[in-house]
């Protein structure tokens, strides 16, 4: 064999060498990441670093996740910039589906809003119904005493959130126009997230609606002094899903989506609904605040029970009668079994 031969084969084997070793660190080593939307809520109580951390060390993939409203999340994922979404707005969730850009949507959580302001109660809410708090609170924000000192004593987040979605819901079934309400003096929009209005309404002694899970970390901490005046009813009922890009979307749109990592948005899926996952959840918070900031939903959905938060989910977050009809399911596996 000629010495340039020689030189061919050992060129050649290099070059196999050097690809194979290229694939093994590629699919063995590199990790590849999922970029995931989602809620404020579930990411300032910090719940979501722990999942991170407990989906990264069995999953060769790096969580890059981005904590905004829901309704940013949302166009962050039609856009092309997430993978998947996590939210807590039903009727944004459906549009979102309808528009075929998400899919596979799994309700994994749930906990209640609750009302919040001073200790002192100036607009005497505690222990009411949501209708008539809020009605003492627009009374009391109309009629406000001179000697009060205040201008705003209702601090709305104001961000398209699902948060400010739930709040709008219920100044409508109230009897109240949102957007009306917005403009007088005693009402103001911060445009943030939930801890960023929780201080704001602290610093104002203001009422707001937040999440419980939100409040009970910022309170606990000792961020904010603000009570909880109104809490857990069905009116105030905080429901959670993840819900997939839509690959076909995204093969439709290819200007829109380059490329979008399905397979891992699903893997991520399965990982949220399996039942250790669901304790971690609903074991959160427990040892620092005395309570669950979130409560697991799979297992209770299947099981029908405990009633009446059951059927209450059922009411608030199911479309047609399911959490994600059919036609919104795709290569799903086992994940409606």
């Amino acid at each position: 064999m000629q010495a340039w031969q020689k030189m061919l084969i050992v060129a050649v084997l290099a070059t196999i060498i050097v690809v194979a070793g290229t694939l093994v660190y590629f699919n063995y080593f590199s990790k590849r990441r999922l970029f995931i939307s989602t809620t404020t809520s579930l990411y300032d109580t910090g719940l979501l670093d722990v999942i991170e951390t407990d989906y990264e060390a069995t999953h060769n993939v790096d969580l890059q996740i981005t904590a905004v409203g829901t309704g940013v999340a949302i166009q962050q994922a039609e856009n092309g910039d997430a993978d998947i979404v996590l939210v807590h707005a039903p009727s944004t969730e459906l549009k979102f589906l309808e528009g075929g850009y998400g899919v596979n949507r799994k309700i994994i959580a749930y906990n209640f809003f609750t009302i919040v302001g001073p200790a002192d109660d100036p607009a005497q809410i505690s222990g009411l119904t949501v209708e008539e708090a809020l009605f003492n609170i627009v009374e009391y924000g109309r009629n406000m005493p001179d000697q009060s000192g205040q201008t705003q004593i209702w601090t709305s987040r104001g961000d398209n959130s699902g948060t400010n979605s739930k709040e709008k819901s219920l100044w409508t079934a109230s009897g109240y126009d949102y957007e009306e309400l917005s403009d007088e003096v005693w009402f103001a929009s911060t445009g943030q997230g939930m801890g960023a209005t929780l201080t704001i309404a602290d610093q104002k002694s203001a009422y707001t609606l937040a999440d419980i899970g939100t409040y009970l970390k910022f309170h606990a901490d000792g961020s904010i002094e603000i009570e909880a005046l109104v809490t857990e009813e069905q009116a105030l009922l905080n429901v959670y899903a993840v819900m997939a890009v839509n690959k076909n979307t995204v093969a439709a749109n290819p200007s829109i989506h380059d490329q979008i990592n399905f397979g891992d948005a699903m893997n991520f899926i399965e990982y949220l609904i399996a039942s250790e996952t669901q304790q971690l959840i609903d074991d959160y918070g427990v040892g620092t605040y005395g309570q669950s900031l979130f409560h697991k939903a799979v297992q209770p959905l299947k099981d029908n029970a405990p009633q009446p938060i059951v059927s209450w989910i059922q009411d608030y977050a199911f479309f047609d009668g399911s959490e994600c009809p059919p036609q919104y399911r795709n290569d799903a596996g086992d994940l409606y079994s």
